[in-house]
């Protein structure tokens, strides 16, 4: 049986609720596709996050890692093509903001995802959820975490698929924040990761 290490985030900025949480939490434990997924909850916190999946990571061991996001505005299940190494944005959870910070002092410009993520968006289309490739994860948490895994198994010269998908809001998030916002009943937010980590391979 293969692993598969998912994570996701708590919530974060003026979002009351990550839908990221639920989807971890209700796969945690349960096999997926010849997968047996252990779920991992990340704090939005640019001291603690990459190392508390890296640490993860180190223990697990897994075939594969996934991490996921949330991208309120979005519309469509969006794999990320690139992390860069660089922190720069809003403050995280514990007030802490970063200006043109290197995730790795000295490390690569970028890694390039190791998901098969063209495969994931067509096979999320073809299961009747909108999905296109990001080509860039941001400067926030999220291009953080995807950053800090590719380089930990570069440096290991480990091929293990690991990249981040960004997801849409959930319908709960969306009354509970701008109504406008696009968003994605739960049950088809996490259909959806289903069918990702169906498309690993």
């Amino acid at each position: 049986m293969k692993k598969l290490l998912l994570t996701g985030f708590e919530p974060f900025l003026s979002f009351p609720i990550n839908p990221t949480e639920k989807i971890v939490t209700a796969l945690d434990g349960q096999e997926i596709s010849g997968y047996q997924i252990t779920g991992l909850l990340l704090p939005v916190d640019y001291n603690s996050s990459a190392g508390r999946l890296l640490e993860k990571m180190r223990a697990e061991e897994p075939d594969a890692v996934i991490s996921l996001g949330l991208a309120a505005g979005r519309s469509s299940i969006t794999p990320e093509r690139l992390a860069i190494n660089c922190r720069d944005g809003a403050a995280d959870n514990n007030g802490v903001v970063l200006e043109d910070a290197p995730i790795i002092e000295g490390g690569p410009d970028g890694y390039f995802s190791t998901l098969p993520i063209r495969r994931m968006v067509n096979t999320l289309k073809e299961s009747g959820f909108p999905a296109e490739i990001s080509n860039t994860a941001g400067t926030y948490l999220c291009n953080n975490v995807m950053y800090a895994v590719l380089h930990e198994l570069a440096e290991a010269g480990k091929k293990v698929p690991a990249g981040f998908v960004h997801i849409p809001a959930s319908h709960e998030l969306a009354v509970a924040g701008k109504k406008t916002m696009p968003s994605w009943s739960d049950r088809d937010l996490l259909e959806a990761v289903k069918v990702l980590i169906g498309a690993l391979g």
